[in-house]
C-alpha cells in the first residue's frame, strides 16, 4: 500500500492507483485526491468539528479494543493519538474543504489518516504502513461516514453551544440585566411606529432584551435535547453491519463520558441516519434568536444616533473612528457587526434546510454543508454576542436629560388623560398642542379639565412608566 522514496515523499496505493505523499503529511492518498478535487472555498473543517470527530475516534477505539475487534496496543495508540489532536496537535493536517465529496466521506478518512499515521509512529513504524495499522480496517473498525458524520454534527454542535453560545448569552444576560438596574429611574418616552408614545423606563428596555434571551437559552436547550441521540453503530446503512452487538451502546456511553452530556442509542438507527430533523431544528432556534439580536442591534443604533440629529437617548461606547473623511465621527459598530452575523446565520439556516430535505433512500449527501453551516452559525453567534457584551452593553450610558425632555414633551402622554376628560377632549388638546407648542399641562389646566393637583398626579411620569410588579418577579 505504501512505498518509502527517499526523495521527500512516500508513495501511497489504494483501489484507484498510487500517489505521491509528503513525507510529513499525516493524511494519505484519499485525502489528497481530495485536495486535488475540491478547490472550491479554501475554508477548511471547523477545528470544533474536528474535535468532534476526533473524540467519536477516541471512543470507538476504546469500545473496539474493550471488545476485541482490535488489539489492544492498536486501540491504545489510536487513543493517544486522538487526545494528540485534542491538544492541539496536527491541526494543519485537516486539510479537505468544506464543500466536499456528498456525506463527508473526504474529511471522514482524512481524520481516519491522520490518526492511523500517528498511531504508526506512536508504535514506532512509519508513516503509511497501513498493513500496521488501517484508516480503514482499524481507526474505522465498525464504523462507515453514513453513521460517523450525523453523530459527529450532533457532537459539533453540542460543544459549540456549551463553550461558546451559551456562556456567550449567559454573560449578555448579565450585563443587561445590571444596565437594567443602572437605568431603572430613566424615564423615557416609548415609540411605536416610530412615533411618540407612552413613557417607559430606560431600565426596562434592558430588562425585556435579558428576558428575550434568557427565553432564547430556552428554546435552544429544548432543540439540542434531540442532538444527545446518537445512530453511531449503523454502520453503512442503519443495519449495524460489521458491528458487535454491544458496540452501539458502549461507544454512546464512552461518548457520553467524555463530553459529559447525556448521550444515548438512537431506537431506529437507520432513520437517525436518514433524518437531519434535529440539525433542522436546532439550526431554526438559531435563526430566531438571530432575529431577536438584530431587533435588540437596530434599536442600540437608533437609540445611540445622532449626536445632534437622532435621538441620543443613550451612548455606546465608541470603539474606533466611525470616518475616513469626517473627523470626530464614531460609530455603532458592535451593533451594525452584530447585525450582519445574524444575517449570515439567517442564510446558513435556510441551507440547512434544503440540504436537510436532499436525502434519498438511506443517506442525506448533504452533510457536509449542514455539519459547516449549523457548527459555524453557533460560533458566530456566541463570538458575536461575547464581543456586543465586552465591547458595547458594558459600557453603555444613559443620557438621562435627554430621555426625560422626550418623555415630558411627548403628544402621547394625552393617553393618560383619557379616562378623566374623555377621547374627544383628550383629542382637542393633542392637536392644540402640536399647532401652538404648548404643553399637555398648560392646555388643560388653561381649559379647566383638571384641577392641578389631579393632572399633577394623572402625568406623574414615574408612577407612569412604572411596570406592574408581578412583571419584575416573573423576569
Amino acid at each position: 500500500m505504501t512505498e518509502l522514496t527517499g526523495l521527500g515523499y512516500r508513495i501511497e496505493r489504494d483501489s484507484m492507483g498510487e500517489l505521491q505523499i509528503p513525507n510529513d503529511a499525516y493524511y494519505g492518498i484519499q485525502t489528497l485526491r481530495a485536495i486535488e478535487n475540491f478547490p472550491i472555498s479554501g475554508i477548511k473543517p471547523i477545528p470544533t468539528y474536528v474535535d468532534a470527530c476526533v473524540l467519536i475516534k477516541k471512543a470507538t477505539a476504546i469500545a473496539n479494543g474493550q471488545l476485541g475487534c482490535i488489539p489492544q496496543d492498536i486501540s491504545r495508540a489510536i487513543v493517544q493519538a486522538a487526545d494528540e489532536v485534542l491538544n492541539g496537535k496536527f491541526r494543519d493536517q485537516f486539510v479537505v474543504d468544506v464543500y466536499q465529496a456528498g456525506a463527508g466521506t473526504s474529511h471522514h478518512m482524512n481524520v481516519n489518516e491522520v490518526l492511523s499515521n500517528r498511531a504508526l509512529e506512536i508504535l514506532g513504524d512509519e508513516k503509511g504502513n497501513y498493513k500496521r495499522i488501517s484508516p480503514n480496517d482499524h481507526v474505522n473498525y465498525g464504523q462507515s461516514t453514513n453513521d460517523v458524520i450525523p453523530t459527529a454534527i450532533r457532537i459539533g454542535a453540542l460543544l459549540a453551544l456549551e463553550h461558546t453560545l451559551y456562556p456567550a448569552l449567559s454573560s449578555a444576560i448579565a450585563a443587561l440585566d445590571n444596565k437594567a438596574s443602572e437605568f431603572q429611574d430613566v424615564v423615557r418616552s416609548g415609540r411605536t411606529h416610530l412615533q411618540d408614545a407612552v413613557p417607559v423606563r430606560l431600565g426596562e428596555n434592558f430588562r425585556a432584551w435579558a428576558q428575550i434571551l434568557s427565553d432564547h437559552i430556552n428554546r435552544i436547550e429544548r432543540a439540542s435535547e434531540d442532538l444527545m441521540v446518537l445512530g453511531l453503530g449503523g454502520s453503512a446503512a442503519g443495519t449495524g453491519l460489521n458491528t458487535h452487538p454491544q458496540y452501539s451502546s458502549l461507544v454512546a456511553q464512552i461518548l457520553a463520558e467524555l463530553i459529559g452530556q447525556p448521550l444515548k442509542p438512537a431506537p431506529h438507527l437507520m432513520a437517525a441516519m436518514q433524518s437531519m430533523a434535529p440539525f433542522v431544528s436546532v439550526s431554526g432556534s438559531l435563526r430566531n434568536l438571530a432575529q431577536d439580536c438584530v431587533k435588540i442591534s437596530h434599536d442600540l443604533r437608533l437609540m445611540d444616533s445622532g449626536p445632534k440629529t437622532g435621538f441620543k437617548e443613550i451612548q455606546l461606547p465608541p470603539v474606533q473612528p466611525g470616518s475616513s473623511i469626517m473627523p470626530g465621527k464614531y460609530n455603532p459598530v458592535m451593533a451594525e457587526m452584530t447585525s450582519m452575523v445574524c444575517f449570515q446565520v439567517m442564510g446558513y439556516d435556510s441551507a440547512i434546510a434544503l440540504a436537510a430535505q436532499a436525502g434519498q433512500l438511506e443517506l442525506n449527501v448533504m452533510m457536509p454543508l449542514i455539519a459547516y453551516n449549523l457548527i459555524h452559525s453557533i460560533e458566530i453567534l456566541g463570538n458575536t454576542l461575547t464581543a456586543l457584551t465586552n465591547r458595547c452593553i458594558e459600557g453603555i450610558s444613559a443620557n438621562s436629560d435627554r430621555c426625560l425632555s422626550y418623555a415630558e414633551g411627548s403628544l402621547a402622554l394625552v393617553t393618560a388623560l383619557n379616562p378623566h376628560i374623555g377621547y374627544l377632549n383628550a383629542a382637542a388638546v393633542a392637536k392644540e398642542s402640536l399647532l401652538t407648542g404648548k404643553s399637555l399641562r398648560q392646555i388643560v389646566l388653561e381649559r379647566e379639565l383638571m384641577s392641578p393637583e389631579d393632572l399633577a398626579q394623572v402625568l406623574d411620569l414615574e408612577q407612569m412608566s412604572a411596570l406592574p410588579q408581578s412583571s419584575h418577579s416573573n423576569s
